[in-house]
């Protein structure tokens, strides 16, 4: 099993921070993220976080797919996707700012032809100062967060077609690299392109995951929450650890981001 450990600056989980004038300067990454490859024979998911002054913006994306093109361009998506979000201060203005630039790319509008290009699963969170916790995705990677009461919280709601007709998990509704508007999108699928929430929150500790990560904990009757302990990078690598030891046959990639969420700067969504 191929084993890749994303905890500090790589091209699968990139970390950046701009001031105030938005001068690119160099920073520890504030959260741990941790991969690992399964029985895939690529790594296509990706983590990126981005800091723009005080607000932070963490991404995970999912790629659909296995193969180079998949990955190089998962990775690029994600750091493309956390500066968005963290320029705006907004998981969904940053997901959205993204989702429309590949939604109108001339390639895509031939209906054959976007079949055979690269896309992906994504879920944004944002932390800003005195605001609550933003929340964004489109597919099937999920946002938790664990209070600071021991309370764990899931935050998405799955586009995928158990969702939407009880079908399977594995096909999903939505995706980045898709055309479809919100409108369209609910018309076929009963749920937006796009999906947010906001948590008011003080303190707690935030899951990103990919479905190989989530999907092996959940059908063994795991709870995620005791994977959460220690430091952030421990609880992500033992989040995607796990997974792949209750994997079956053909594990996925299991990817995690887990961040300390600030105290002291929650409002009432």
């Amino acid at each position: 099993m191929d084993q890749i450990n994303t905890e500090h600056v790589t091209a699968g989980s990139a970390d950046s921070q701009e001031d105030a004038a938005g001068l690119r300067v160099s920073t520890a990454p504030a959260h741990g993220t941790y991969q690992l490859i399964g029985d895939r024979s690529h790594q296509c998911d990706a983590t990126a976080s981005h800091s723009h002054g005080d607000t932070r913006a963490y991404v995970l994306c999912d790629g659909i797919g296995s193969s180079d093109e998949v990955r190089d361009w998962t990775r690029a998506a994600a750091d493309q996707i956390a500066r968005a979000a963290a320029r705006r201060a907004d998981a969904e203005a940053g997901l959205r700012e993204v989702y429309d630039l590949y939604a109108h790319q001339p390639e895509r509008q031939d209906v054959y032809a976007r079949d055979y290009m690269p896309a992906a699963c994504v879920v944004v969170a944002v932390t800003a100062p005195g605001k609550p916790l933003t929340v964004a995705w489109c597919g099937d990677s999920r946002a938790y967060v664990l209070t600071s009461d021991g309370t764990l919280l899931r935050l998405t709601e799955d586009h995928n077609r158990r969702r939407v007709s009880q079908g399977s998990r594995n096909r999903v509704t939505s995706w980045l690299g898709a055309t479809e508007s919100d409108q369209e999108r609910m018309d076929e699928s009963g749920h937006p392109a796009i999906e947010s929430v906001t948590q008011s929150l003080d303190g707690g500790r935030l899951l990103l995951a990919s479905d190989g990560a989530y999907e092996p904990l959940e059908d063994s009757g795991r709870n995620l929450a005791d994977y959460l302990t220690g430091s952030p990078e421990q609880a992500a690598r033992d989040v995607a650890d796990s997974a792949i030891a209750h994997t079956g046959a053909h594990a996925d990639n299991a990817t995690a981001l887990v961040a300390d969420l600030p105290t002291g700067s929650a409002v009432q969504a």
